[in-house]
């Protein structure tokens, strides 16, 4: 079981904005605030999102780079997906893959794919049929 993941982030007010409504949507709860972080828990496991320090933020974030791709999270059903990414429409979060939407993970993979202020990939997916 994974414990926590912790995330530098080169904006932390525009990471609390958008993860702060995504993860208690996907049933996290709010666990710790502090000057320079926040975090979300679910059952053992929980998100860290920290802001990078001034000297550190030269070069951004990028997912093709070495490091961390992206966070894919279970989402209810299909129909928990097309909620959420109307959500995401109207909160003007941009759709990745939206030529393939809701299949751009294959025929069988029913996800909403996006990102964080940061530009990592967020998937949401649907439990398999």
């Amino acid at each position: 079981m994974l414990h926590h993941v912790e995330i530098y982030v080169s904006n932390l007010q525009k990471s609390i904005e958008f993860w702060g409504w995504l993860l208690p949507e996907l049933g996290y709860e709010l666990y710790q605030k502090w000057d320079s972080g926040v975090s979300w828990n679910h059952q053992e496991t929980y998100l860290v999102f920290v802001q990078a320090e001034e000297r550190y933020l030269d070069i951004p974030y990028h997912r093709s780079r070495v490091g961390l791709n992206h966070l894919a999270f279970h989402g209810n059903s299909r129909k928990h997906i097309d909620e959420m990414t109307q959500i995401l429409l109207e909160k003007g979060i941009q759709i990745l893959y939206k030529d393939k939407h809701p299949y751009a993970g294959g025929k069988d993979y029913y996800a909403v794919f996006f990102e964080d202020p940061d530009r990592i990939k967020v998937e949401l997916v649907a439990p398999s049929v």
